[in-house]
């Protein structure tokens, strides 16, 4: 009886093990199809001339407590006043800290600071990004 009772026990172990192993393996899949690079293009509303200024294209993630999580990375862009989009690229989130709520914001400002437009959208899975600037009302 006791030899059945050891092999029981060996079976729920090693079943254990089997399901972690799995578990982790799919985890490991789910955070591996969040975007290690992100790119995409900046627009203004109604396919106008973007403003000159300089963008400020970032990450953000409204669930990370630290400030460092809020903005993962950012990149900055020029605008001459004469184009209507933009491209640029940046590194992705990791994904062991990426939120569903993480997003990718562009703020535009001129030369001294002034915030001109603000557009953001949702980081989705391998599909490049756009984000429109809306005029921010004073």
């Amino acid at each position: 009886m006791k030899r059945l009772a050891l092999r029981r026990n060996v079976l729920m172990a090693a079943g254990t093990a089997a399901v972690m192993a799995v578990a982790a393996s799919v985890s490991t899949q789910q955070a591996s199809a969040q975007p290690a690079h992100l790119s995409g293009t900046v627009g203004f509303a109604g396919g106008v001339v973007i403003p000159n200024g300089e963008i400020e294209i970032y990450i953000e993630d409204p669930a990370a407590r630290d400030d460092a999580g809020q903005r993962a990375a950012e990149t900055r862009v020029e605008s001459d006043g004469k184009s209507k989009a933009i491209g640029f690229s940046l590194s992705g989130p990791k994904a062991s800290t990426a939120s569903p709520n993480t997003r990718i914001v562009a703020r535009l400002e001129r030369a001294d600071g002034w915030l001109l437009a603000r557009g953001s959208a949702t980081v989705g899975a391998d599909a490049p990004v756009h984000i429109t600037l809306h005029t921010v009302m004073y």
